[in-house]
């Protein structure tokens, strides 16, 4: 078993935060935009994937994954975006956040660009037929869509991307140190009937259903 072995260390206030980062240069504050550029858009319409981070009322914060072909979130107008709902776990933790909080956080990677692109707004769900109808793939609409109500947007630099080796080929290695899903998921439960194997085989059944 994991233990701790320090003591937690005190927060730093804002103030020493500063302190010990400094100010920003101006051209990371310049950078900040209201709305959708066409360079900007260019970014989404080539984004296959991209990390939500949203917050329920009670302060509890929460991030997820999407993911499709590339340009799966669309760009209605140059301050509003649609992400499309696909077939899941049906946990919605996402939706319940915006329920309660509409507030909420992009960040959109594009494979072997090393910036990101950061979109923070406000969102609701909707079910409006015209919207699900452009965000359709494989042949089949989503049932539910985040629509984006852009208030920031701004290109983040590619230093954490260069960091990790994200896209360098030699990190796909990486994957083959990592537990599946099965021995996860069997090692939490402790349940005689849930196996590493039975796991990792419903799993691959369940993700040849995408759509």
């Amino acid at each position: 078993m994991l233990q701790n072995t320090i003591a937690r260390p005190a927060p730093l206030t804002h103030a020493r935060v500063r302190e010990l980062i400094g100010e920003p240069d101006q051209s990371a504050i310049d950078k900040v935009q209201d709305r959708i550029d066409p360079h900007i858009y260019r970014f989404i319409a080539h984004s296959p994937f991209l990390a939500i981070a949203t917050a329920h009322a009670d302060g509890t914060a929460d991030s997820s994954p999407r993911g499709d072909y590339p340009g799966f979130v669309k760009v209605l107008d140059d301050q509003t975006l649609a992400i499309p709902d696909r077939i899941g776990n049906n946990r919605i933790d996402t939706f319940e956040n915006l329920a309660s909080d509409p507030r909420i956080g992009l960040l959109f990677l594009v494979p072997g660009h090393r910036e990101t692109l950061r979109v923070n707004g406000r969102a609701y769900l909707t079910e409006d037929p015209n919207v699900l109808t452009r965000l359709e793939a494989e042949g089949k609409a989503p049932r539910l869509a985040i629509i984006v109500e852009v208030e920031e947007v701004f290109i983040h630099c590619g230093r954490a991307v260069l960091r990790s080796r994200l896209w360098d080929q030699d990190s796909t290695a990486l994957a083959e140190h990592v537990p599946s899903i099965g021995e996860i998921v069997a090692a939490q439960y402790h349940r005689e009937d849930v196996t590493a194997e039975a796991v990792d085989e419903g799993i691959e059944s369940a993700y040849k259903n995408l759509y």
